[in-house]
């Protein structure tokens, strides 16, 4: 009867943890939905912080240090990507120039957005007067990242430059600023509730 008592427990215990949990991520989850309303691609900005819904839960600091994450990850991706293309055999000297070019901006944007993962990391620990100037810093970068990739996809305009590269460089550049711009969106949404 005791064992019968302290399963029944058990599997009552069990039952609410997995209630609470699942309420828990619910509540992250609508949390997400709700931020990612302000951005320019709600859509994308949801299907790319939902997996992340229990570490951000609705922690609306830890939402923007997320969304940041994830354009860093893509940025690293699309410099890798850039990297890779440079290395073709074949290439037209000026689609070689462009590729370059395009190299140094995506590797800025992934300077500027580590710098600003880094920078959000001080507006937990900080004054009014010293968030103000951290979170300033943050958009500043996370502006000027978005700048960088726009720079790239410039470098292929053109006719001369039509072709395989180009779209594919056009691509992976749109997606990312697609990201960043999310990122930025929920940056100032983030710094004008804070205010």
């Amino acid at each position: 009867m005791a064992k019968s008592a302290f399963l029944l427990l058990l599997l009552s215990i069990s039952i609410l943890f997995a209630t609470s949990s699942a309420a828990d991520f619910g509540g992250a989850s609508n949390f997400i939905k709700s931020r990612c309303n302000f951005t320019t691609y709600p859509d994308l900005c949801v299907q790319s912080l939902t997996n992340f819904a229990s570490r951000i839960q609705q922690n609306p600091r830890q939402l923007v240090q997320t969304a940041l994450m994830v354009s860093l990850s893509h940025a690293r991706s699309a410099r890798s990507f850039v990297w890779k293309l440079t290395k073709f055999t074949g290439l037209k000297p000026r689609e070689y120039a462009a590729l370059r070019d395009c190299l140094e901006e995506v590797g800025d944007t992934v300077e500027r957005l580590s710098k600003s993962v880094e920078e959000l990391k001080l507006v937990r620990r900080s004054k009014r007067k010293d968030f103000e100037w951290h979170i300033s810093n943050v958009e500043t970068w996370v502006s000027a990242a978005m700048t960088d990739g726009n720079t790239c996809s410039d470098g292929f305009a053109g006719a001369v430059l039509n072709g395989r590269i180009k779209s594919s460089i056009r691509r992976r550049i749109v997606d990312l600023t697609r990201f960043i711009s999310n990122s930025l969106a929920l940056i100032n949404n983030y710094a004008q509730n804070q205010s």
